[in-house]
C-alpha cells in the first residue's frame, strides 16, 4: 500500500500514531534478513533482551519493574486494601501434629523438645485459617475496590493456612513470594494470577504494606521477627500511619522478645507497646479490626 494512503482508521482523530511495543516487537520478529548483523545480541530490541536488563548497570529499573508490576497487578483486580498474614514456614497443621506425636518416641530429648514446642503452635495454623476465611466471607467492598483482601508470603504453614482460608470461603488471595537458593514454590492456595514473585527483599516489603489495612502477625523465625519489627518501626516513626498490629501468641513472643525490658532500658517508650494488640483467636482480631475502623458487624458484636 502507498504510504500517503491511509489505513482504516488512521484518518481518525483518537488513533495513536505510534505502534505499540507488542507490535514493534512482531515486526522484529518477522524480519527476513538474518545477518550478522541481526544476530548479534546488539541488535536485539532492549526491552527483549534479557542479558542487558540483568546487567548490573540495570539494576534501578530492574527496582522499578518490580515494584510497577505488582501494583498494576493488583490495581486491576481491584484490590483496594489488605490483611496482611505473617508467620513462621514450620509450624505444622493439626493434621501434621498428628503425625509428629506418633514418632516422638524416637528421638533425643533435644529434638522432642522442639517437636513438641512445635506441634504445641498448631493451633495457630488453625486460627490463621479461621481468621482468613472469616475476613473473606465478608466480602468487603468500598468504592468498587475489594478491602481486607488476604495476603501472606505464599508459602507453607501459616502461609497455607491464610491463602486457604481465603479459598475456603470461596475468595481470592494474594501470595508474594521470593526467590530463594533453595527449591520452594507459591503453596496451592493462593490464586494464580494473584501468586507474585520478587527478586529484592526490599520490594516485596513495600507491597506487604503499601495496602496493607491490617496486620496478623502469628509465631515466627527471623522472617516474622524482621517484618514485624520494620512494621513497628514505620508506624512508631510515624513514616506510616497506624494499623491493627496483631500479635497472636502472648507467651511466645514475651518469651522470644522482652518488649517491657525495651521499655525499662528506655530505648522505647510505654506508649510504644500499645502499638501491639495480643490476640490469641482469629475472633478477637476481627473484632479489634472492627474496633478500629468503627466498622459494624453484629455476627461478631462490633459496632
Amino acid at each position: 500500500m502507498p504510504a500517503d494512503r491511509p489505513e482504516d482508521g488512521d484518518n481518525e482523530l483518537g488513533e495513536r500514531k505510534f505502534y505499540p511495543a507488542k507490535k514493534e516487537a512482531d515486526f522484529a520478529d518477522k524480519a527476513p534478513a538474518s545477518t550478522a548483523q541481526t544476530r548479534h545480541p546488539s541488535y536485539r530490541l532492549a526491552f527483549r533482551d534479557t542479558d542487558f536488563l540483568l546487567r548490573e548497570e540495570l539494576r534501578p529499573v530492574r527496582f522499578q519493574l518490580e515494584l510497577l508490576k505488582p501494583e498494576m497487578i493488583l490495581e486491576e483486580a481491584r484490590v483496594g486494601s489488605t490483611l496482611v498474614m505473617y508467620g513462621s514456614a514450620r509450624i505444622p497443621s493439626p493434621e501434621q501434629a498428628e503425625k509428629m506425636r506418633e514418632g516422638l518416641g524416637y528421638l533425643s530429648d533435644r529434638e522432642r523438645t522442639v517437636q513438641e514446642n512445635l506441634i504445641a503452635k498448631a493451633k495457630y495454623y488453625d486460627e490463621a485459617y479461621k481468621l482468613a476465611r472469616m475476613v473473606s466471607e465478608k466480602g468487603l467492598v468500598d468504592q468498587g475496590q475489594r478491602q481486607f483482601v488476604v495476603c501472606s508470603g505464599g508459602g507453607p504453614s501459616i502461609m497455607e493456612a491464610a491463602n486457604k482460608g481465603a479459598s475456603d470461603a470461596g475468595a481470592e488471595s494474594i501470595g508474594l513470594n521470593i526467590v530463594l537458593p533453595h527449591e520452594q514454590a507459591p503453596n496451592p492456595y493462593v490464586t494464580p494470577y494473584l501468586s507474585l514473585n520478587f527478586h529484592y527483599f526490599a520490594l516485596r516489603k513495600m507491597h506487604f504494606l503499601i495496602r496493607a489495612r491490617a496486620v496478623a502477625i502469628f509465631p515466627g523465625g527471623f522472617g516474622t521477627c524482621d517484618e514485624l519489627f520494620e512494621l513497628l518501626t514505620l508506624v512508631q516513626t510515624g513514616k506510616m500511619k497506624p494499623v491493627p498490629i496483631m500479635l497472636f501468641g502472648r507467651q511466645f513472643w514475651n518469651r522470644i522478645v522482652d518488649f517491657e525490658g525495651l521499655v525499662e532500658e528506655g530505648t522505647i517508650s510505654p506508649a510504644d507497646l500499645d502499638l501491639i494488640h495480643w490476640c490469641e483467636t482469629a475472633d478477637e482480631a476481627w473484632q479489634y479490626i472492627c474496633q478500629f475502623y468503627k466498622l459494624s458487624d453484629p455476627i461478631m458484636g462490633c459496632d
